[in-house]
């Protein structure tokens, strides 16, 4: 698998955030993005449960990322999640996402959550909208930083 590039102060990649999730991104051979994330109880909504809002925000910046490596930047237009079973704070999440749809400045994607013995947990949907290509550079330097850095 290759690894993404992180950022520095993304509240999802960023490796400076002092409150951020400091995900690791892989892309596969399929080119499907992998992550994995383990949940810590500040992290709780339900007792027990993962935030549905890091929930979301997990799937989105995973179907996002399965255009990283074909250096597409873009942005979320359209978000769906179907919350199937609860998600546990105590297990490690495997989080993908995949292209389902290319078209020339919209992309579509889906994904899933689910727990090391493959039961899935949630699953998303979403659309992204290609940044213009004058508008890349100005995003590139608000991040200040996207490399890969090492595990």
């Amino acid at each position: 698998m290759e690894k993404q590039p992180n950022s520095r102060m993304c509240f999802v990649c960023g490796i400076e955030n002092p409150i951020g999730l400091h995900l690791r991104f892989y892309t596969d051979d399929e080119g499907r993005c992998i992550a994995r994330f383990q949940p810590k109880p500040e992290h709780q909504g339900f007792p027990g449960q993962l935030h549905g809002g890091l929930i979301g925000t997990l799937l989105d910046e995973t179907m996002g990322r399965v255009l990283t490596h074909q250096n597409v930047w873009a942005i979320t237009g359209r978000l769906e999640i179907k919350f199937a079973k609860p998600v546990p704070l105590d297990r490690e999440l495997t989080i993908i996402g995949e292209l389902t749809r290319n078209r020339s400045r919209a992309y579509e994607a889906r994904g899933k959550i689910r727990l090391p013995d493959g039961t899935v947990l949630v699953e998303g949907s979403g659309r992204y909208i290609r940044i213009p290509d004058e508008a890349i550079q100005e995003a590139r330097s608000g991040l200040d930083f996207w490399e890969v850095v090492p595990d």
